[in-house]
């Protein structure tokens, strides 16, 4: 009995559970996070001209790729459909035009067919141009008849077959199909998406080096105490995350400025692009960047930062060792 109250009254072995452990862990990242931001906060400058060159270059590709959006909001509520216009020869009879056209609605593979005779043609022109004034020196009508055709299909190849068939009908002089402008700006949207693409790519890697060369400066400015740490046993783990915290306050602030900008460039053009798209549409509006945009660039920005910091702490980091 003696011995056993012995055995109770000498040291008493605890074991950590797992909720220590969360607990401890969450409390150090917690107050790491708040050093690495209060170091950020005492070279005020310095953290804002960083900040900036952050801003700017994930600025820009969220402009571009905001301001493409629009582009194509605003080509989507034009008139893109590809038509084949079909000028007739002067002197068809009006009989033989509706036959013609009502012959042509049949078709399957013509969406619609609009006929605008002479006259129709003489008074939009009349309506529409300064040249009316022309006329008078014609004693009759000189515009022909056009058909306007809208067909099923958007391939090249079958466009082009329906305009060479529908040029060899004997009423047809000439039969052209307006899809040249349609292509010139499909070419011209996916050329800009591309270049937004390859532009955001070399601005990602300047982040990337912006950050990593800002941390890289710090760990050599607390080259010292990174050498205390570990003669006394800090592991590289603990050494390393206040630098990665440092490089995600930077992305963050970053993606923060740069949304900031972004929103401002759409706003001081929003205006005058509005006013370009009354003369085309009604109703047009530019959007800024919405909620998932929004989400993925401070995604972007996040990681960048934290990718920059952590080459950047991986690279030095090896070469301060205790002798």
């Amino acid at each position: 009995m003696a011995a056993k109250r012995e055995q109770k009254r000498g040291a008493v072995q605890h074991r950590v559970g797992l909720g220590d452990r969360v607990r401890s862990w969450s409390r150090n990242h917690y107050r790491v996070s708040n050093q690495a931001l209060a170091r950020l906060l005492v070279t005020p400058l310095a953290s804002l001209m960083t900040l900036a060159v952050l801003a700017i270059a994930l600025a820009l590709p969220a402009f571009i790729f905001s301001a493409l959006k629009n582009l194509d909001q605003l080509t989507a509520g034009l008139e893109t459909d590809p038509h084949i216009s079909l000028y007739l020869e002067v002197g068809v009879a009006p009989e033989r035009l509706d036959q013609l056209s009502r012959t042509l609605l049949l078709r399957d593979d013509l969406r619609s067919v609009e006929l605008i005779s002479p006259e129709k043609g003489l008074e939009d022109f009349r309506a529409y141009t300064r040249f009316d004034d022309l006329l008078e020196f014609f004693d009759e009508n000189p515009l022909p008849a056009v058909i306007i055709l809208m067909p099923s299909t958007r391939e090249p190849d079958q466009l082009e077959a329906i305009q060479q068939e529908m040029a060899a009908l004997p009423e047809v002089e000439e039969a052209r199909l307006d899809m040249e402008w349609v292509r010139r700006l499909a070419a011209f949207m996916a050329l800009a998406e591309r270049g937004a693409w390859v532009l955001g790519g070399l601005l990602s890697l300047t982040v990337l080096l912006v950050v990593g060369n800002t941390v890289r400066m710090t760990i050599e400015s607390r080259r010292d105490e990174i050498l205390v740490s570990k003669l006394v046993g800090a592991t590289d783990a603990w050494v390393r995350r206040p630098f990665l915290y440092s490089g995600l306050w930077y992305g963050l602030f970053g993606a923060v400025l740069a949304w900031l900008l972004a929103q401002l460039a759409l706003a001081l053009i929003s205006e005058p692009v509005q006013a370009l798209a009354a003369l085309y549409l009604n109703g047009f509006v530019v959007h800024g960047l919405e909620l998932s945009e929004s989400s993925l660039l401070l995604a972007v920005g996040l990681l960048l930062g934290l990718g920059g910091a952590w080459l950047a702490v991986g690279r030095h980091l090896r070469d301060i060792e205790p002798g």
